[in-house]
C-alpha cells in the first residue's frame, strides 16, 4: 500500500487550511521580494525533500513565486532522496540550490570519531549535525531575510505550538505555512496533484533525514519515532529547528 492509499484524508477544513497556506506564501512573496531587478529574493524554502516539503515547492511553483529552494545534501542522505533531489532540480521553475558540508570538516570528523560516531553519544550526534546541516544552513541563509519550512504542529510534541509566521528570531523570520495541516492533509494534497514524492514514505518513513539516523516506523509510533530512534524523545532534534531563546512568539496577519 502506498503513502498516498495510507494517508490522504482531507481534514473537514481542508480547503480553508489550503487558503491559509498561499496567503502565507504570497505575503511572504511580496514582503521579502528582491530589493533590485539584479538581485536575489530576501527569502528562501529550506526543504528535506519531505511529504511536506514537496507540497511546499509545488505551491512556490504553480502559483510562481519569486521564492527559491534550497537543500542541504548532507553526503548521508538515502539514494531515494538524491534521486527526488535530482528530478525537483529538473523540474522546478524555481531554482534550487544544493548546500555542502565543508569537506575538510567531514573528513576531519570521521576521521577522529569514526562513520558511526553518532551513535555513540548525543554530543557526537550533534556534532554530526553541525558539520553536515548547521553550518551549510547558516550559508544557505545568508543575506535572507526569511525563511520557509514543513514544520507542522502534528509532527511531535516539541513542534505542537509552531506558529505560522515566527518571529521569535531576531536575525530572520521562520514561516511555517504548514503548520496547521494535518499528516492527512498533506497526502490529500500530494495526491490530488500527482506531485512527486520519497519512495521511501511508501516503506514506512514519514520523515527523512540522513540515512544513518533514519528508519521505518511501526504503526503506532509518532511521525519522528524513526529519527534518532536511540535517543530519548526530547533530544531529537538536529538544531535547525531549535529556538533561540523563550521570546514570545508572535503571528501577525
Amino acid at each position: 500500500m502506498s503513502a498516498i492509499d495510507l494517508n490522504a484524508r482531507a481534514s473537514s477544513d481542508f480547503d480553508a487550511k489550503l487558503l491559509e497556506t498561499t496567503a502565507v506564501l504570497q505575503q511572504a512573496a511580496r514582503d521579502y521580494a528582491p530589493l533590485g531587478a539584479d538581485t536575489a529574493p530576501r527569502i528562501s524554502q529550506a526543504s528535506s525533500l519531505g511529504a511536506e516539503d514537496m507540497v511546499i515547492s509545488h505551491l512556490i511553483n504553480t502559483l510562481e513565486l519569486d521564492i527559491g529552494i534550497f537543500v542541504l545534501e548532507t553526503g548521508m542522505l538515502h539514494a531515494e532522496t538524491l534521486d527526488l533531489l535530482g528530478r525537483l532540480k529538473a523540474s522546478s521553475r524555481a531554482p534550487v540550490q544544493v548546500f555542502t558540508p565543508a569537506t575538510e570538516a567531514v573528513v576531519q570528523f570521521v576521521a577522529r570519531e569514526g562513520k558511526d560516531a553518532m551513535y555513540r553519544s548525543i554530543g557526537l550526534r550533534k556534532a554530526c549535525c553541525q558539520i553536515r546541516k548547521m553550518e551549510p544552513l547558516n550559508r544557505a541563509l545568508q543575506g535572507k531575510a526569511a525563511w520557509i519550512t514543513g514544520l507542522r504542529r502534528e509532527q511531535s510534541g516539541a513542534r505542537a505550538d509552531v506558529p505560522l509566521v515566527d518571529t521569535s528570531d531576531a536575525t530572520r523570520v521562520k514561516l511555517n505555512p504548514l503548520a496547521n495541516w494535518t499528516w492527512g492533509d498533506v497526502w490529500y494534497f500530494i495526491a490530488i496533484n500527482k506531485i512527486d514524492y520519497n519512495p521511501l514514505h511508501d516503506q514506512f518513513y514519514p520523515s527523512i533525514g540522513c540515512a544513518p539516523c533514519t528508519r521505518a516506523v511501526s504503526a503506532g509510533e509518532d511521525f519522528r519515532a524513526g529519527r534518532w530512534w536511540w535517543e530519548e524523545e526530547a533530544a531529537k532534534e538536529c538544531g535547525l529547528h531549535v529556538k533561540a531563546s523563550p521570546t514570545p512568539e508572535r503571528t501577525p496577519a
